[in-house]
């Protein structure tokens, strides 16, 4: 498929142009116009875990310009854990750091202040990625984005995954899928039960092919009530 084709979304067109494997290799941008849509013209900050290139100071940075072109008004953040400083420019600014190193997060975190969303396009070792949200996800904004791609890793064994054992509990996909449970916790009966801090705050998780969007915010009352309580919902 060509940029110039009308069918095709003003994001996956920017990534056919910036040459970023978000379109092509995935097909990500699709879902990721789908969510980020309704910001394109705000004063965002966006923060991208992983900028591409490997070890070469020079390469990578493609989904960086191309965030930098959809969000006009934006500032666009790269970690990464090699030094990528020659894709900076007045809205981009590059870190050099481990997205497990919790000290270089914060310190991120507090140079960027408020982050309205994070991508992670890191290392996609299943144990990073868990250890990354569950440190960074706390940090983003109370009604920013948090997203984690590449997650097919979850099946590989080099990587911490597994095809053999789908309930392994320590790959990232059973790690998010736990977080739907916490999305519907006040619907348990289990009176022993306490709601955590991933339980309170996240309003929505959505699933495509290889990633995860959550969408961070405070929960609302619910409607709903448990069947046999006597009351039925307000509407």
């Amino acid at each position: 498929m060509k940029s110039s084709d009308s069918n095709i979304d003003p994001l996956s067109a920017l990534a056919i142009k910036h040459n970023t494997d978000k379109w092509g290799s995935h097909f990500y941008t699709r879902y990721y116009h789908k969510h980020f849509s309704h910001l394109r013209d705000k004063e965002i900050n966006v923060l991208e875990i992983g900028i591409g290139g490997y070890d070469d100071p020079i390469k990578g940075g493609e989904s960086l310009r191309m965030w930098q072109d959809y969000f006009p008004n934006a500032r666009i953040y790269g970690i990464d854990i090699a030094n990528k400083s020659a894709h900076d420019s007045d809205r981009i600014k590059t870190f050099q750091g481990s997205q497990i190193d919790f000290s270089f997060l914060d310190k991120v975190i507090d140079y960027i202040g408020r982050v309205d969303i994070i991508i992670d396009d890191g290392s996609h070792v299943n144990s990073h990625i868990v250890d990354s949200f569950k440190h960074l996800f706390p940090r983003l904004d109370r009604e920013g984005i948090y997203v984690v791609e590449d997650l097919q890793t979850s099946y590989w064994e080099q990587f911490g995954g597994s095809s053999f054992c789908l309930d392994r509990s320590r790959t990232a996909v059973n790690f998010f899928k736990r977080l739907v449970d916490g999305l519907n916790h006040k619907e348990f009966i289990n009176p022993r039960y306490r709601s955590n801090f991933f339980d309170e705050n996240i309003t929505g998780i959505s699933w495509y092919h290889g990633m995860v969007f959550v969408q961070k915010g405070p929960r609302q009352q619910n409607l709903w009530v448990r069947i046999g309580s006597g009351k039925s919902p307000s509407w």
